[in-house]
């Protein structure tokens, strides 16, 4: 059996020339994607929001937002040595943790949080191409990281070749101390957790009552909803003002208007199981075009009511008429 290479030919061979003109970053995506192809091993989604430590600490790191219950930040792990100053290749942040320099520095645990990589769809794709995946780590490990590199530069471990990444630990810890990473790239990112919140607290009961319908309730008529009545965020349980105000302003005009008002009521009498089937009946009836149009119009009061709330039920009583006792919805 002869031990000379073969001759690669047809697509074996365009493959390997396309691989010679690839950056490590483009290799290592590449990689991922046909692991996921063999495997089908399934990245956690990206929220569309995604930051990059450029402006405040010159190194062009891109950080994303897991969307998770934690909500994780993460950066990449080809970032995490671009933001240590460290050589952009696919490996080079994982050689330096393994390194001699690190080694009485790095503890146990911390390489073992390493070791778990995050794999992160970012984007959805388009013309043809799947979406980027992102081979990451919880940023939370980087200030673990850069403590690391300060205990070695105190043993005396890290000579002059790593001056640079010395001084970048030293900056990220500094820029991270007032508000911790995940705050730090909260901010690069644009992501405001708090707005989040009320979103995803008004969409709890859009949620169980009808999910179908749930794309036409937009996130800035929950948010207004939130200033005009200062609606604390419940530590536990459900948000019921929230439940109220789409049952008062959005549900109830438009049963009136469509003469549907005894079928929102028998829904509104009827037992937990039964009531939301009988919700997502009376929505079917009423139409997505007309649900839409009423929100519409309730936010377009809101919004121009000044965080008034006075305001803002007058206009809701010139518009739609007097708001009546609805079962199951405590008066104000």
């Amino acid at each position: 059996m002869s031990d000379e290479p073969k001759e690669l030919r047809g697509r074996a061979k365009g493959g390997a020339k396309t691989a010679e003109i690839m950056t490590p970053e483009q290799k290592a995506d590449r990689a991922k994607k046909g692991a996921l192809a063999r495997w089908g091993l399934k990245p956690t989604l990206a929220l569309p929001n995604k930051g990059n430590f450029l402006q405040h600490f010159g190194v062009d790191v891109e950080c994303y937002i897991a969307d998770d219950a934690k909500k994780t930040p993460v950066i990449s792990q080809i970032g995490m040595a671009r933001i240590l100053g460290l050589s952009p290749r696919g490996n080079s942040f994982p050689s330096f943790i393994e390194s001699k320099a690190m080694a009485e520095s790095v503890s146990g645990e911390l390489r073992e949080k390493l070791g778990k990589t995050l794999l992160l769809q970012w984007g959805s794709g388009g013309g043809g191409q799947p979406p980027s995946v992102i081979n990451g780590h919880d940023a939370a490990l980087l200030i673990e990281v850069c403590n690391a590199i300060a205990d070695a530069n105190r043993r005396g471990n890290l000579g002059k070749r790593y001056e640079k990444v010395i001084q970048q630990a030293a900056i990220i810890n500094g820029a991270s101390a007032k508000a911790g990473i995940t705050g730090l790239v909260y901010a690069l990112a644009g992501y405001r957790p708090e707005i989040e919140e009320v979103i995803q607290a008004f969409k709890v009961f859009v949620q169980e009552e009808a999910k179908k319908y749930e794309q036409e309730f937009p996130n800035e008529l929950y948010l207004a909803w939130q200033r005009l009545y200062k609606i604390p965020l419940p530590t536990r349980g459900k948000p019921w003002q929230f439940m109220h105000l789409t049952r008062r302003h959005i549900y109830y005009p438009l049963a009136k208007s469509n003469g549907k008002i005894l079928d929102l009521l028998r829904a509104l009498k009827a037992k937990d199981g039964e009531q939301k089937r009988y919700l997502f009946q009376f929505l079917n009836d009423i139409g997505a075009r007309a649900l839409r149009m009423q929100i519409g119009r309730v936010l377009e009061m809101a919004e121009s009511s000044n965080e008034d709330k006075t305001v803002y039920e007058a206009k809701i009583i010139e518009r739609f008429g007097g708001q009546p006792d609805l079962p199951g919805i405590d008066p104000d």
